[in-house]
């Protein structure tokens, strides 16, 4: 053992960040965070609409791809994971979205007992910083700035929400405070014209603290345990390994594809898939690697009859002035993620809460910025986000640079199929309202031909991508398939943790930024041992008729 330190924590992404932040805060605490990625100061990474680029550089995310999904027609599907300071949080689109309090009751009464959204709403707020109208949902003067980026200056945004409102909706002004239901304006991590990624809000105010130390460029080779107990780690920088032990606890925050990784080489996860791999089994976990679930989206893509939409600003001249304003003042166009309006609406009556996701974008483009339409178009991203569908994570061997098999099952379940023919039927019916008609051109996709319920299941099929929200791997509950308790501790090995979006029991209504850095903050407080940020009282927002109708 060449070093020892009270937590060692493994990946500085959204959840590592928030903890090396929180336990360093008593000076008396050792921490050492370890990253295989590296520094995130790329102009790339820190503004905001160059997301695109990162996501798609080996430098900064790992590019994963799943096995071909035998409900998308065998397509092998994008799942790129942050490797650089911040994590998924330095990649991302930046959206902020809490999730709806109902997607917490659910974690409750799966098992994580204690994160009902009255013990986690304390927690978002004690991240939050948000400048707007201050309220029981919403806290200020948190590490993680929130705002609205250019106020939805581009007339697209307030169509979208006015069609929305025309087509039997209500509008919510804040759909992170008590109803989530609704269209609205869209709320991102930003901060000052720059991404406010974990690693801005939480990492770097911490860098001056001697008790932490960061380790970059270091491959976390396994987890060293000794009778069940976790006692250190081995990571590799170059050719040089070396093994640090944990006076305390080792805390895996490496993502949802990482971190049932790390476990499964390390000796811990389902007997056959060690033994198939070649690892010798420490700890039978039978859920390690399971419950996979993630979210899809497809894009509504229409031609626009005004001259108004981003498509004109994708030349080289453009963009460089959109740079240039940007690297000089942190303003205009690249200080936004420009998914500026957005919406949550329920699928069909019966359901309490939303289950459809709406970003809405004033161009016509592909997520990873290929592939733009000629000429004007804008596009509404739209995914059924609560799937019933499972997947899991298995290694392939002991080697930790060999990259896992992953298999969503996208789909697999009839539920989830109906999901998205919906998603077809009701952002028609939004789209074709008065709102949109001085904007509203060709539907470029699906396409008008696309109608019939197997015509839909077949576009869907070929047409529909990751939203990049995998979660749920080591999920934490009491039942034989957890693979964490609520306290967040690792069943069956002692000192040892996982605090990240793989211990979520389901996945959130909404983007996972948020929910993980929740998780994150709330899990410093369990692991500190002192006590725990009181509950809240405020409510939950249900629609009276949900039994009855669907808007």
């Amino acid at each position: 053992m060449s070093e020892s330190f009270d937590y060692i924590i493994v990946g500085a992404g959204s959840a590592g960040c928030v903890l090396a932040n929180r336990l360093t805060e008593d000076p008396g605490v050792t921490v050492l965070l370890v990253e295989f990625g590296g520094k995130d100061r790329s102009l790339f990474i820190q503004m905001p609409t160059a997301l695109s680029i990162p996501m798609n550089t080996r430098k900064y995310a790992w590019q994963f791809y799943t096995e071909p999904e035998p409900y998308l027609d065998n397509r092998q599907l994008h799942c790129p994971r942050g490797k650089v300071l911040g994590g998924s949080s330095s990649i991302n689109g930046m959206v902020y979205v809490r999730g709806h309090g109902m997607d917490y009751e659910e974690w409750e009464q799966s098992g994580a007992t204690g994160w009902g959204y009255a013990h986690c709403l304390p927690y978002f707020k004690k991240a939050d910083d948000w400048k707007f109208d201050q309220n029981e949902y919403r806290g200020q003067g948190g590490p993680l700035s929130v705002n609205r980026g250019n106020e939805m200056q581009n007339p697209l945004y307030q169509a979208f929400v006015d069609a929305g409102v025309q087509a039997g909706y209500g509008v919510t002004e804040d759909y992170n405070a008590f109803r989530q239901e609704g269209f609205g304006p869209m709320h991102m991590t930003v901060k000052n014209g720059v991404r406010w990624s974990a690693a801005n809000a939480y990492l770097k105010p911490a860098m001056h603290r001697k008790n932490l130390k960061v380790v970059t460029r270091a491959l976390t080779r396994k987890i060293l345990l000794e009778d069940r107990q976790a006692i250190g780690i081995e990571y590799q920088q170059g050719e040089t390994r070396q093994v640090v032990r944990a006076n305390r606890e080792v805390i895996l925050s490496a993502g949802s594809v990482g971190s049932p990784q790390i476990l499964q080489v390390s000796g811990i996860g389902p007997a056959r898939v060690l033994q198939d791999a070649g690892v010798a089994v420490l700890c039978d976990l039978p859920g390690v690697g399971e419950n996979l679930q993630d979210h899809l989206e497809f894009y509504f893509q229409f031609r626009c009859k005004k001259a108004i939409t981003l498509n004109a600003r994708l030349g080289y001249w453009s963009k460089f002035l959109i740079g240039a304003r940007w690297v000089f003042f942190k303003s205009g166009l690249g200080a936004t993620n420009h998914f500026e309006s957005c919406a949550f609406i329920r699928s069909r009556p019966g359901i309490r809460a939303p289950d459809i996701q709406y970003h809405f974008l004033p161009a016509a483009m592909r997520y990873d910025g290929r592939a733009a339409l000629k000429g004007h178009g804008f596009q509404v991203h739209v995914g059924h986000n609560k799937p019933a569908s499972r997947g899991r994570i298995r290694i392939r061997s002991a080697d930790p640079l060999d990259k896992p098999s992953i298999l969503f099952n996208y789909l697999e379940r009839e539920s989830d199929r109906e999901g998205f023919r919906q998603c077809v039927r009701l952002t028609r019916d939004i789209m074709s309202q008065a709102a949109m008609d001085p904007y509203r051109g060709e539907e470029i996709q699906p396409g008008e031909a696309v109608r019939s319920d197997e015509e839909i299941d077949a576009w869907i099929r070929q047409g529909v991508e990751s939203a990049y929200h995998p979660s749920c791997t080591c999920k934490m509950g009491t039942d034989e398939m957890a693979v964490v308790d609520p306290q967040t501790r690792v069943r069956g090995v002692d000192r040892l943790r996982v605090v990240d979006s793989s211990i979520f029991p389901t996945i959130t209504n909404g983007n996972l930024n948020s929910p993980t850095i929740m998780t994150a903050e709330r899990a410093a407080d369990l692991i500190k041992g002192q006590g725990m940020l009181p509950p809240s009282g405020a409510g939950i927002g249900l629609a009276e008729n949900w039994r009855e109708r669907q808007r």
